[in-house]
């Protein structure tokens, strides 16, 4: 093969590598799988929740041939970045760390945080010492309470939020500290009842938004314009109240 037809046949291999973030004809799309009301699996073992909701609308609204699959939380950035997929609609914090490997879009939704423990029980968000408090391994609450709490508490972490739920619920937990609103979807199910929300929240002005590739500029302009005109059009008003009773925007 001559040098020029290498080139050439690079430079085809390389487009085709981008077209599906560039284009935005097809678009995968990534979510965990296990954060409800966020992203879950259905009695039909199928993908649902609040940002599966949310990636659908966008991609109706791009006219974008989209496939949305299921990822492990740890290695949900990472696969991005090895371009299994072309964004990540997970309840992903916008931090300066993820910030540095990935571009995000506006947020499309707010969250702050919160202590979770039984009702009638002796905790005080005020007096942790020697309490054993949980969080989701690699979240803004687990980041949190190793900055905040680790020389205070014993910390403990888990590899999903529901393993936090369960430890929290045999009683191996004396608290849990969570992001807001799945605590709050968590506690009006039959096992969360027998838990509420302790102290005031935490609010650590965290956006939530979609990640995609740095170089996918395109792509995440084309998100934001989907993003503002849901919003506009009613149909982000419509999810919302399909999970929530107040706005989480």
């Amino acid at each position: 093969m001559s040098f020029k037809k290498f080139i050439s046949a690079a430079t085809l291999i390389a487009a085709t590598i981008v077209t599906p973030a560039i284009a935005g004809d097809k678009i995968r799309i990534a979510t965990e799988g296990a954060y409800a009301p966020f992203n879950m699996i259905n009695a039909d073992g199928e993908l649902a929740g609040f940002d599966v909701d949310i990636a659908n609308a966008l991609c109706e609204q791009m006219k974008a041939d989209c496939k949305i699959v299921a990822q492990d939380w740890d290695g949900i950035i990472p696969g991005l970045k090895a371009r299994k997929y072309d964004a990540i609609i997970a309840s992903l914090s916008i931090t300066p760390e993820r910030s540095r490997v990935v571009a995000f879009t506006d947020h499309y939704y707010s969250n702050s945080l919160t202590f979770v423990s039984g009702k009638g029980s002796t905790f005080d968000p005020k007096a942790l010492k020697g309490k054993v408090i949980g969080a989701q391994r690699a979240t803004i609450a687990g980041q949190y309470l190793e900055d905040h709490l680790g020389d205070v508490a014993t910390v403990k972490l888990y590899d999903t939020q529901d393993n936090a739920y369960l430890d929290l619920s045999s009683g191996r937990l004396d608290a849990i500290l969570s992001d807001k609103l799945p605590a709050y979807d968590w506690l009006q199910s039959e096992e969360g009842q027998a838990f509420e929300f302790r102290g005031d929240k935490i609010d650590i002005d965290d956006k939530i938004a979609i990640a995609v590739r740095k170089q996918d500029k395109q792509l995440k302009q084309r998100i934001n314009q989907a993003l503002q005109a849901i919003i506009e059009n009613g149909t982000y008003e419509k999810i919302n109240a399909k999970y929530f009773p107040f706005s989480i925007y």
